[in-house]
């Protein structure tokens, strides 16, 4: 496999919420300049110092619909019984198309529909040091409600039980590690793994 289309291969970051797939994905941003992270849209309303366009496209359960009838999103999901978020199509192909690496930074959910359409991208499990570690993160954080935080913990005991369906997994002990560690994944060759 030739240079260019290693790098151009797709891979798709998850793991449960607050373990920090959204922080990770920031490093790579900040000093992996060459890796494009692709926007996901949803119907969540944004949080503090969220921006759209940048964190993810924030758009109504209308516009969300139009997307999904169009065929428009790679991947998409209710996510904590709550919002739906989808990973535009369109960027992501035209990015590969490119011979760049690109990155999802998506949920379980997500990841699995993925596999389907694309399942020669690489699947890279994000986990966190321990239990109490992702509920102190989560719990730190506090953009959530306490029944908010109650839901993301139900989910993240399964989404943690998904870790086998992964290619790779990386333990988020520090955020800079992780990210780095990440990018080494991406630039190896799929027999290399």
């Amino acid at each position: 496999m030739t240079d260019a289309r290693r790098r151009s291969r797709l891979v798709v970051l998850a793991g449960p919420t607050a373990v920090g797939k959204g922080t990770v994905a920031a490093d790579v941003r900040r000093h992996h300049p060459e890796v494009w992270i692709s926007v996901s849209a949803t119907t969540r309303p944004p949080r503090p110092g969220e921006q759209d366009g940048v964190h993810y496209w924030f758009v109504d359960d209308e516009q969300f619909d139009a997307m999904v009838e169009r065929g428009d999103l790679l991947e998409w999901a209710v996510v904590h019984k709550a919002a739906r978020y989808g990973t535009p199509r369109q960027p992501v192909e035209a990015v590969l198309a490119e011979g760049r690496p690109a990155m999802l930074e998506i949920d379980l959910q997500g990841a699995r529909q993925v596999r389907e359409t694309m399942p020669d991208a690489l699947f890279v499990f994000l986990g966190p040091p321990s239990w109490d570690e992702l509920v102190r993160r989560l719990v730190g954080r506090g953009t959530e409600t306490e029944e908010e935080r109650e839901r993301r913990l139900v989910t993240a005991r399964e989404e943690l039980a998904a870790e086998a369906e992964f290619d790779v997994s990386i333990v988020n002990h520090e955020v800079h590690a992780a990210a780095e560690e990440l990018v080494a994944f991406m630039l190896q060759s799929p027999t290399d793994l």
